[in-house]
Formats: structure tokens, C-alpha cells, sequence
């Protein structure tokens, strides 16, 4: 569930118009319903009451500090990949022992910076991984808490590029060769394997992957026993798919269903990484027609958004609703396009839509996740502003690019 719907014919974000806040803090701007984040960590977190867990949310979906600082204040951790997103995740007040280090290139300096933090744990994807983490650990007179991450070889039936748990992907080791590298890895003396980790891809809508998965694990787990390994931490990532356009994804409540009869009999602490079902459908981007261009084919409503402050479409193919912020009589078909020089600049193709006009708003909605946190400033175009809704309140998260911004860091004169 979220709280964007319309009313006498005009989109609200919980009590508030979204025309209003477009009003006032100008377009394209980023709109984040609170309640909807908020609601979204509580449904997970209910659902896996019955074990010892910790909800480690994804920064990589969306790491506006107006995010992680709601979710911090609800108790949630920190799943990182980078050094900023470790940064961001402390300055949001997020418990160092509430994070976790993911990531298939971690930097020397990235590792020491986490260390010194005492972070809950790394989340190692190779041998040379995990010999350079012992050598940063040794160095800082540190034992390092870690898991292995394990490619477990199965298809989770999303986008090939959001796929991470098949044996071609670029991440963890395969299970085949995991028990070998557990106890390599078990024998470096500044490492303390505690855990195993897996997570394979994003967007995902149905359960039995997970199922199968987990069964894996569990069965490595067993193998790893006779060698001293005893595993207590159990992290089984993220993924969980939400609706963009017809998919039928799981609850919480129907995943947790069927993974806990397997969970609880094992007594470990399990970690769980959500990021897009937290804030997927939690926002959405507005922005202003500009033209209505009508071509010999087709015609195009051309928008001051582009892919660069939502590639998803034109990365993925993805589908985005796509909806007039006020609703209008009659209807037209077109391709929904931004101001980009590149013919990949789209956020739908062959919509039918409200007959709209310059000036008039057009929502791209379920663009909480993966739409700013992968927002560029490409063709020199600044990045939008964000908002965050709270009731009958709004306040601006991030303000909009100035033309300044463009040039900080840059050194020509």
C-alpha cells in the first residue's frame, strides 16, 4: 500500500496536493510519501518476529538522508556498498552495530573506515576479499566479523541485469566451491566467520527462488559444521519485488510464511535487506509539460525531466505508471519522453493519456527506488530537487542543483 491517490480529480500525496509542493519547489522534483516508507519497514519487521532478526535497508535503492534518517528513527539498519553510503548511514545516526558491509570491490581504505566504526559485519565476495580484509584487520589490531557471500547458482526470474545469484553473475562464490573457501577463509587469524550471505537480485515476485536458495544454505551450513565453522548469522538479502504495473509479488507476511518453518529450527540471527519494496512505491517523480509534439507516426509529450533523473526505462525497459497530476477530459496516445540527446530518453512508450497541455504536471510514479540515487547530471542538467510528505506537511530534503553545483569540484580557472 501507498499514499499517493487522487481525489476530485487531483493526485495527493497523503493529505497533501501535489500540485501544490510542484508549486512551490518547482519541477522535476522527487516526492516521498513518510508514511509509506515507515508502514513498509514495519510490515517486515512484524513478519519476522518469531526469529532474531535485523533489517539492514538498502541505501543503493535511495539514499536521501530524509530516508535514512525515518528509517533510522524506526530502529532499521544499514546495508552498504561504498564508503559513502557508510558515511551517510552514520551521519543519519545509524548504529555502527546495525550495519552491514556489502560489495564485490571494497577499497583498503573503505575496509579501515568500516573497522574503526566497529561495523556489525562484512559481507565478503572472494578470497582475495577476505585476505586483503585480514591484512587491513591486522594492521588495526581488529577482528573483523564476517560472512561469505554464495552464488547459489538459481534464477530468480527478474531482468538479466539485476540478477545476482547465478553462477555467470559477477558475485559471491559459487556453492559448489564455497565449503573450500569457508575454511581457507576460517583459517585467517584477524577474520571471524560467522555467517553466510546471499542475495539473488532485485525486483523479485516470486517466493520459490528464495525457497530454493535457502534450502542451499542450510545445507552448506550443515557441511561447514564438522570443520568447526558454526554459522549464527544467517543473511538472507533482499529483493522482494513490488507493483509497477500488473506483477503479483508477495508479502512479507506470504514470504515470511515460507521461509520461517525453515529459519527457525537453525536458532541463527537472521538479516534481511530490503530496499526497493521499503521505498519503490513510496515515491514518485513530477514534472512540467513542455511541448506536445506531433509527429507523422506518433505524437510525444516531451517533459523537463529526463532519463538522467529516472533511467530506469531507459536502463531496463522498465514500466512506470504514468499518470496527469489533474485530470483532464479526453484521452490521446503517446510516447512520454524527456529532453535528453539520446533516443534511449523515455519513461513510456504508447500511453494513453489524458489530453494534457504545456504547463500541466505528469507523475512518474513507484519511482522511490533506483530513480534519484541513480540520477546523473548528464547533458550538464542539475538534479532535481526532493521532498519528503509527512501528513499535511512537506519539507524539502534536498534542495535543487544550482548552476554553481555544476562546477564545484572542477578546477579551470
Amino acid at each position: 500500500m501507498h499514499y499517493f491517490g487522487f481525489k476530485k480529480g487531483e493526485l495527493y500525496c497523503e493529505n497533501i496536493r501535489v500540485r501544490d509542493i510542484a508549486k512551490k519547489t518547482g519541477t522535476p522534483v522527487y516526492i516521498y510519501s513518510k508514511r509509506t516508507v515507515i508502514e513498509h519497514f514495519q510490515k517486515i519487521d512484524a513478519a519476522f518476529f518469531e526469529v532474531d532478526h535485523l533489517i539492514c535497508y538498502s541505501l543503493k535503492a535511495n539514499a536521501s538522508m530524509g530516508i535514512i534518517k525515518t528509517l533510522q528513527q524506526e530502529g532499521c539498519g544499514a546495508d552498504i556498498v561504498s564508503g559513502g553510503e557508510l558515511y551517510k548511514a552514520l551521519e543519519a545516526g545509524i548504529a555502527p552495530g546495525k550495519i552491514v558491509y556489502a560489495g564485490v570491490g571494497k577499497t583498503k581504505e573503505e575496509m579501515a573506515a568500516a573497522l574503526k566504526n566497529n561495523i556489525f559485519m562484512f559481507n565478503l565476495e572472494s578470497l582475495p576479499e577476505a585476505v586483503r580484509l585480514n591484512a587491513v584487520a591486522g594492521k588495526l589490531k581488529k577482528i573483523a566479523e564476517v560472512a561469505i557471500r554464495v552464488n547459489p547458482d538459481v534464477d530468480a526470474d527478474t531482468h538479466r541485469y539485476i540478477t545476482t545469484g547465478k553462477k555467470e553473475n559477477k558475485f559471491g562464490v559459487n556453492i559448489s566451491k564455497a565449503g573450500e573457501v569457508f575454511r581457507t577463509v576460517a583459517g585467517l587469524k584477524n577474520l571471524k566467520v560467522s555467517g553466510i550471505h546471499t542475495h539473488i537480485g532485485s525486483q523479485i515476485t516470486n517466493i520459490e527462488p528464495y525457497v530454493l536458495t535457502l534450502k542451499k544454505i542450510i545445507a552448506l551450513r550443515q557441511e561447514l559444521l564438522p570443520a568447526g565453522i558454526n554459522i549464527s548469522r544467517l543473511n538472507i538479502g533482499g529483493g522482494l519485488g513490488i507493483i509497477y504495473k500488473n506483477e503479483t509479488p508477495a508479502t512479507p507476511a506470504e514470504f515470511a510464511k515460507r521461509v520461517l518453518p525453515l529459519l527457525k529450527p537453525l536458532g541463527v540471527k537472521v538479516i534481511l535487506e530490503p530496499g526497493r519494496f521499503i521505498v519503490g512505491n513510496a515515491g514518485i517523480l513530477v514534472s512540467e509539460v513542455q511541448y506536445i509534439k506531433k509527429g507523422e507516426v506518433k505524437n510525444y509529450i516531451i517533459l523537463d525531466a529526463g532519463m538522467n533523473d529516472l533511467i530506469r526505462p531507459s536502463l531496463y525497459e522498465a514500466f512506470h505508471e504514468i499518470v496527469a497530476v489533474k485530470k483532464t477530459a479526453g484521452r490521446f496516445k503517446a510516447d512520454v519522453v524527456g529532453p535528453i540527446c539520446e533516443s534511449g530518453d523515455f519513461f513510456g512508450k504508447g500511453r494513453i493519456l489524458p489530453k494534457v497541455k504545456e504547463g500541466d504536471l505528469i507523475a512518474v510514479m513507484s519511482a522511490g527506488a533506483y530513480g534519484f540515487s541513480m540520477a546523473s547530471n548528464y547533458n550538464c542538467r542539475r538534479k532535481p530537487a526532493e521532498v519528503l510528505v509527512a501528513g499535511s506537511k512537506f519539507k524539502v530534503v534536498r534542495r535543487r542543483e544550482s548552476f554553481e553545483d555544476l562546477l564545484k569540484g572542477e578546477v579551470y580557472k
